[in-house]
């Protein structure tokens, strides 16, 4: 048996490796969410991210919920308040490997609801580039927006906060953004945006245009992106996907591999109203 691994689940880490990982890279995730004009705070036992210029969800969440049953439950209240005051019409914790494990029931009680179950990959093999990508320009940032809107759905007002946050990102030293163009059209075909944070890298955003899905960008966009990052100083290279999904399949496809779960909760503010 692999002592590194959860004898339950061999995919898995142990406990005690996975919630030490854990926190590298949240802190990571917490120093990324931040850029530029977010806050980072502590709100009872969790810390929490705010940044009203940034609207994907990661740049507004909880996470690390580690205290007793009373705590974790004083902490939830609290983060309903918090999150209400800047605006935000739902509150998210991610729970992984540094929240508590009794944060299921504690959730439940407190009219928590889990959201989504994701698992966090590590970037184990270094692939063949065939150098295909290049750095973001400004002329490239509508582009990334319209692919980032199209798959998620983006608000127009949301659309216009992400440009601006990645211009922003633009001056951000720790950050990468990398695009691929659509051969014979002024356009680019997919983006990767990636950030790096005390020798942890992340890669955070991985798009394709639908229509050149299946010509291996993808794989040079992460393949870029991974060596870029350990380039700028990470000894790791993490990424996030929803479990069992294609986003899973996809970045295990081009190297990574699972190392322990997050269960996204989520607490409607309008509910409260």
């Amino acid at each position: 048996m692999d002592p590194l691994h959860d004898p339950d689940d061999e995919t898995l880490l142990d406990p005690r490796q996975a919630r030490d990982l854990a926190g590298l890279i949240e802190t990571a995730r917490l120093a990324s969410a931040v850029v530029r004009y977010g806050v980072r705070t502590r709100v009872g036992v969790a810390s929490v991210v705010l940044n009203q210029d940034n609207p994907l969800p990661v740049a507004n969440h909880a996470c690390a919920l580690w205290g007793t049953g009373a705590q974790v439950a004083g902490t939830l209240m609290e983060l309903e308040q918090v999150f209400a005051e800047a605006g935000r019409s739902e509150a998210v914790v991610y729970a992984s490997p540094t929240t508590v494990g009794e944060i299921e029931g504690i959730a439940d009680d407190a009219a928590w609801r889990a959201v989504e179950e994701q698992v966090v990959l590590l970037h184990r093999s270094r692939g063949f580039s065939r150098g295909l990508t290049r750095p973001a320009e400004d002329r490239d940032i509508e582009g990334i927006v319209e692919l980032y809107a199209d798959e998620t759905g983006l608000s127009e007002e949301g659309e216009r906060r992400l440009a601006r946050h990645l211009g922003h990102r633009a001056d951000e030293g720790r950050s990468v953004l990398l695009v691929v163009d659509d051969p014979g059209v002024d356009r680019i075909a997919g983006f990767v945006q990636g950030f790096v944070e005390r020798g942890v890298g992340l890669v955070e955003q991985v798009v394709v245009r639908p229509g050149r899905r299946r010509r291996g960008y993808g794989h040079e966009l992460v393949t870029e992106a991974s060596e870029e990052l350990r380039r700028m100083g990470a000894m790791l290279v993490a990424g996030h996907a929803e479990e069992g999904g294609t986003a899973q399949r996809f970045a295990e496809a081009v190297g990574f591999d699972v190392a322990y779960g997050v269960t996204a909760y989520a607490r409607r503010i309008d509910d409260l109203l």
